[in-house]
């Protein structure tokens, strides 16, 4: 009777997490057994390879329950830099049972020269900044973001959303704009964004990585100033910022190779 192959856990829902799969599915094969893990905010662009599992845990307790009962032998946590809650939880749960885990990280943004760059520690200093700094702004925080930046007179913004409901102006102030997409976009793309709308500051999110970075690149070369919301601060333990890191450390701890 052979034996079961180790059962990894992949909190997912970035471009790093697709990546570590796919690069799972060819290097191990077989000898692992995969289950990706979504929110299930989004649906994935392409469906990755092993288990596709989506929706929440339920909190760390429950997250702890799905270890135990499903036989998970090591968990990395690939999500963005922003899902403190889940990465928290993912830290919360593995300690209770006991579970190898890992983070895979996203290189962090350096500033380039020619930025101006505004760093803040939440979405509400973002909007003041923002405030002081220009009267148009675009903003690429999501709309659950946007209510600080709400009732400002003579201030309006751009938002970006991945697929804009017919209706997503109606919970917008006047002047506002919704812009449809999902990235990665070009400089040009941006640059030409910014300049049709009559961008004058740019909010984000200090998320990291490439597949964003083109907004930065845009600003600089137009000029304006970057309101930059900070990332909180990894969860303790075990932390990667590349895909081969991640698969040697998947490796060792599996006794895979």
């Amino acid at each position: 009777m052979h034996e079961r192959p180790p059962h990894l856990l992949l909190l997912g829902g970035t471009a790093e997490a697709a990546a570590l799969a796919r690069a799972l599915s060819e290097r191990f094969g077989d000898r692992l057994s995969v289950t990706y893990s979504l929110a299930g905010r989004a649906a994935p662009r392409a469906r990755p390879p092993g288990r596709l599992r989506i929706g929440g845990f339920a909190g760390p307790e429950g997250l702890a329950v799905f270890l135990r009962d499903e036989g998970v032998r090591l968990l990395v946590d690939a999500t963005h830099p922003f899902a403190a809650r889940m990465s928290r939880n993912a830290h919360i749960a593995c300690e209770v049972t006991g579970t190898p885990r890992l983070t895979l990280r996203r290189p962090a943004w350096e500033p380039q020269p020619g930025d101006d760059w505004h760093e803040v520690d939440d979405v509400a200093e973002a909007a003041e900044a923002a405030a002081r700094l220009g009267r148009r702004a675009f903003i690429t925080l999501g709309t659950a973001d946007l209510a600080p930046f709400r009732d400002r007179p003579g201030f309006t913004y751009v938002v970006r959303m991945m697929d804009p409901p017919d209706d997503a102006e109606d919970d917008l102030p006047v002047g506002a704009a919704v812009v449809g997409g999902r990235g990665p976009f070009t400089v040009d793309d941006e640059g030409s964004l910014m300049r049709t709308h009559g961008v004058d500051v740019l909010v984000t999110k200090a998320s990291g990585g490439t597949a964003t970075r083109a907004k930065l690149d845009a600003a600089r070369h137009l000029g304006l100033p970057v309101v930059l919301i900070r990332r909180p601060a990894p969860e303790p333990g075990t932390l990667v910022e590349t895909v081969d890191e991640a698969l040697d450390w998947i490796a060792s701890v599996a006794r895979l190779d």
